[in-house]
């Protein structure tokens, strides 16, 4: 009865809507580890982690117990509940309502089957049309796009002939009712009460699949340059939601889990998608006619956290762009973003591609922009900063669109950064001989010249050992919290490591890599893949104190230098008690140059730097006083 009931079509819809990894992730502290999630296995007792799941392939693994399976068999496992139950709990979960037994459902499944049916025997008809002595001209056409028959059979192309009647003749034939065609949006009923006839007529067919790969619908693309509609949709139905669906969503996904990428390419068009998949970019999917729906991202980010919307460089792109910044604000999440990618010349993938070739393509969509460069740029260009009640306007557009993000944790963080950004902006506003540049999405914008990476900036070293000894890193937290690096690429892997610690997330270099590209801080990125990774240290350790004591000595070096610049702006009036405080914080410092003299020279962060701060405190000090 199981069996029979929950049908491979529900279980495979099923298991699209869930994110395996949320569901195990109740149960076990996941890790990413690259594309996969690790931990210690739920069912026995180790060590090492030896558990590893997979959201693009939809499985678990347990190398421990040897268990293996997909998010029904876990719940299964970890529940001890049946398979009926594990499914009606995750259906619940989706959204989605449970097939019944009574006879009335019976029959509605029966009848979705009979419209899938219906819809599949359309495929193979629009597929024989376009092989058949009426469909040179769709060849043609085809061929024109630079799709030859091995691309016809791989996307399932096909054609509409120009005939009022041909389809619903030729599926009468197969045994399919007039209301099965009327229900799966193939024939249409007048209102006058004539007789129904083709929806689709002299058109190249693409068939539209649901999650699991069944033919749904279709849209049909008209050959004249100036047809109306030049793309002409299946109607909503009951096995067709528009804003349910993404073309060639289940295609796409498989490609990604075998590209090893970190999420789908979403275009405009069907003839975009398949232009992709012929230049190697299988992975590429379309909504259908709409603007992306929060359903349509939810199946982007079950995929991978950060797929690429690729939009025409014109203005009806950049509105789309700002459509989808909109739509997913609210549900960013560490590890859950959107990237853009904005092509020149107001240029679709397709003609992008057969203009500039592959590699080209392949390029931008390496180089795509994170939400937060195109939402600071939407902003910027709203208007001029050129009076204070302006630049207040652009702030609070900033705090508003910040306001949407639901996540507490990516809330701070994008509110951090683009008022950073606004500092930085207005900064370079009022430098002489300086106007504040326009943004890299706007008309004539370019990103200004960033100065080269330094490999080994100050306090890095003790950073990257914080990131590698977890136990370390909550050791000296609250040290780290306030120390201060000169150097704004390290200062910016600081911020990402509070982020992610402040949202519960595990902080380790894949995290931060992952989590620093939501910002398009590349330079972060960089700087910490050139560090060698580090053995974890115990903080108890001989080695885990010495990195704790190098932290404090870069700590009190900084604090040093804020007091030295003090006392040389002070004036030879200025008040006692003011340089009472200054002298009393140069004994304490003092004090900590005696508890580190005659330490070893190899130690991290050479203590040099402690006692040249301290010997030019001392300088400074006699000046001032003599003393």
């Amino acid at each position: 009865m199981v069996g029979h009931r929950f049908n491979e079509q529900f279980l495979n819809e099923l298991k699209s809507r869930i994110r395996i990894s949320d569901v195990v992730g109740r149960k076990v502290k996941l890790v990413k580890k690259g594309k996969e999630w690790s931990g210690l296995s739920p069912f026995s007792a180790e060590k090492t982690p030896s558990f590893y799941v997979n959201d693009q392939k939809q499985f678990f693994k347990d190398f421990s117990s040897g268990k293996f399976g997909d998010v029904i068999t876990f719940l299964q496992e970890t529940e001890r509940v049946s398979f009926a139950e594990a499914v009606e709990k995750l259906a619940a979960e989706a959204g989605m309502q449970l097939p019944s037994d009574t006879p009335q459902a019976k029959a509605e499944r029966s009848r979705r089957g009979r419209l899938i049916d219906v819809c599949e025997a359309a495929t193979r008809y629009f597929e024989e049309q376009l092989r058949g002595p009426d469909g040179a001209q769709a060849r043609s056409y085809l061929e024109g796009r630079g799709l030859q028959p091995s691309s016809w059979q791989k996307y399932r192309l096909g054609f509409a002939p120009d005939s009022w009647r041909a389809l619903q003749e030729y599926l009468a034939k197969t045994g399919a009712s007039q209301k099965d065609m009327l229900d799966a949006g193939l024939i249409i009923q007048p209102d006058t009460g004539r007789d129904p006839y083709d929806r689709f007529r002299g058109r190249v067919m693409f068939p539209i699949e649901d999650t699991t790969g069944k033919v749904i619908a279709f849209g049909g693309r008209a050959m004249e340059k100036d047809a109306k509609p030049k793309y002409l949709n299946s109607p909503e139905t009951e096995l067709f939601h528009k804003g349910a669906q993404l073309y060639r969503y289940k295609a796409a996904r498989e490609a990604a889990a075998m590209a090893n990428v970190e999420g789908l390419v979403v275009c405009e068009g069907y003839m975009d998608v398949i232009a992709l998949g012929e230049a190697g970019i299988d992975y590429a999917v379309a909504p259908l006619g709409t603007a992306l729906t929060e359903d349509q991202l939810s199946l982007l980010w079950k995929v991978g956290g950060e797929p690429v919307l690729c939009f025409d460089g014109d203005a009806a792109g950049v509105r789309a762009a700002h459509k989808a910044i909109d739509r997913g604000l609210p549900h960013l999440e560490p590890g859950r973003s959107l990237f853009f990618a904005l092509l020149p010349d107001g240029l679709d993938p397709d003609d992008f591609i057969r203009e500039r070739g592959k590699d080209a393509m392949h390029e931008v969509l390496k180089n795509a922009k994170p939400l937060v460069d195109l939402l600071w740029g939407r902003e910027l260009e709203q208007s001029p900063l050129d009076t204070p009640e302006r630049k207040a306007g652009f702030e609070q557009r900033l705090d508003d669109a910040v306001a949407h993000i639901q996540h507490a944790g990516v809330k701070k963080a994008y509110g951090r950064e683009l008022h950073q950004r606004l500092r930085d902006y207005l900064f370079q506003m009022r430098r002489p001989g300086r106007q504040g540049g326009k943004s890299q999405f706007g008309p004539g914008g370019g990103k200004s010249r960033k100065p080269e990476l330094n490999l080994n900036p100050r306090g890095v070293r003790i950073l990257i050992r914080m990131i590698d000894s977890p136990e370390l890193l909550k050791a000296g937290l609250e040290r780290l919290a306030v120390a201060r690096f000169p150097d704004p690429v390290v200062a910016g892997l600081q911020d990402a490591v509070f982020d992610l610690f402040e949202s519960g997330e595990e902080v380790d270099r894949t995290g931060l890599t992952s989590h620093l590209r939501l910002f398009g801080k590349d330079k972060a990125i960089q700087l910490l893949r050139t560090q060698p990774a580090g053995i974890p240290l115990n903080p108890a350790s001989p080695e885990g104190q010495e990195w704790l004591s190098a932290l404090e000595r870069f700590c009190a070096v900084d604090e040093l230098s804020q007091d030295e610049q003090q006392l040389r702006s002070s004036g030879a009036d200025s008040n006692v008690l003011e340089r009472r405080r200054v002298v009393e914080k140069l004994r304490l410092k003092t004090d900590i140059r005696d508890l580190t003299r005659g330490e070893e020279d190899s130690a991290p962060e050479a203590k040099s730097d402690l006692h040249a701060a301290i010997r030019r405190m001392d300088e400074v000090a006699r000046k001032k006083w003599g003393s």
